[in-house]
């Protein structure tokens, strides 16, 4: 049998950006090779906070293009979106009944996020996020699931929830695998290379977007900050807007840090920020026109999630009604 993997991102904004790409995407596109795959868009997670409707349809047909441009192939992955299954909801609300208000209430990106907002304005969405999550997760029965270092303690809860279910219950759920990339690449603001990139990063420049055109990609690269003096190195204390683009570097071409070091030796900061501008645009160019190509027939877009969706229900709908059987919950009749 097939080990199965999951993973999904929000469709937060109208680009995945270049952390996306290299922390996340390059991984599920390898993942897909050997893995019974399922990635999805999580846009029951998004309007845990104020979305504007049409921005969010828009935006899932928009993620769901780039994850195609990036290589993730419907026909050798399930690819949907988690609106259209149902089943995610219905496990989603057995979760929390099996969860602790204090165990919720240690989650780290809830703490984070009500205290941005106010935690009188945090909705309860908001606070159930992770039980969400775990149904998501749990539904697939998967063997692993490749996430980012900031959702470890998502997963833990989820393998927790598992456990707990299986114990209360009897044998029900996989206790997934947590499967933090190792090569994936961790990618810094180009404004602030102390700060992860993020959509919520300070500056839009500092946000290298997969659907830029070639000309702000390239200007975002040539206007990343540097560091004090003029040798390009890897020292991510000492010098980290330089080792941030050594790393995009690194991550798009395949060379070692040190191999960099020894190509730019003698070189200024300069050459190495135009050499990697044409970089960054030969790899990502051709994913944003993929994309924008998808884009431009909805129809036919909206039929591969359709059929994604028809996947994923099929290996979800076994497990809830065996979670409903053990809980008690009375079948339908028929009719």
């Amino acid at each position: 049998m097939t080990e199965r993997v999951l993973s999904g991102m929000q469709p937060s904004a109208d680009s995945l950006h270049l952390g996306n790409y290299l922390g996340a995407m390059v991984n599920w596109v390898q993942l897909q090779e050997s893995y019974d795959a399922f990635f999805f868009i999580p846009d029951m997670h998004a309007i845990t906070v104020a979305q504007d409707p049409a921005d969010l349809a828009e935006r899932v047909r928009r993620t769901a293009a780039q994850y195609i441009a990036c290589g993730i192939d419907p026909e050798r992955s399930t690819l949907f979106v988690q609106s259209h299954v149902p089943q995610h909801a219905q496990l989603a609300w057995v979760m929390i009944c099996q969860t602790g208000m204090g165990e919720a209430g240690r989650m780290t990106q809830f703490k984070d996020k009500a205290a941005k907002s106010g935690s009188e304005h945090a909705g309860v969405g908001l606070f159930t996020y992770p039980m969400l999550q775990a149904a998501d997760i749990l539904l697939y029965q998967p063997h692993s699931v490749p996430v980012g270092e900031d959702q470890k303690q998502h997963v833990e809860l989820t393998r927790n929830l598992a456990q707990r279910f299986n114990h209360r219950y009897g044998e029900t759920f996989r206790v997934p695998e947590l499967a933090v990339p190792a090569s994936g690449a961790r990618i810094y603001d180009l404004q602030n290379p102390t700060a992860k990139m993020s959509k919520s990063g300070e500056s839009p420049n500092g946000l290298l977007n997969l659907m830029d055109t070639d000309k702000k990609m390239a200007k975002k690269i040539r206007s990343a900050v540097t560091d004090d003096g003029s040798e390009i190195r890897f020292d991510r204390a000492a010098k980290p807007g330089i080792s941030n683009l050594l790393s995009i570097h690194s991550a798009l071409s395949g060379k070692a840090p040190s191999e960099l070091e020894e190509e730019y030796a003698g070189r200024m900061y300069g050459h190495l920020k135009v050499e990697l501008a044409e970089l960054v645009v030969e790899r990502l160019g051709p994913v944003r026109d993929r994309a924008l190509e998808l884009l431009e027939d909805p129809g036919e877009l909206d039929a591969l999630l359709a059929r994604g969706a028809q996947k994923a229900r099929s290996a979800a709908e076994p497990v809830l009604a065996e979670v409903y059987q053990k809980v008690g919950f009375l079948p339908a009749a028929p009719g």
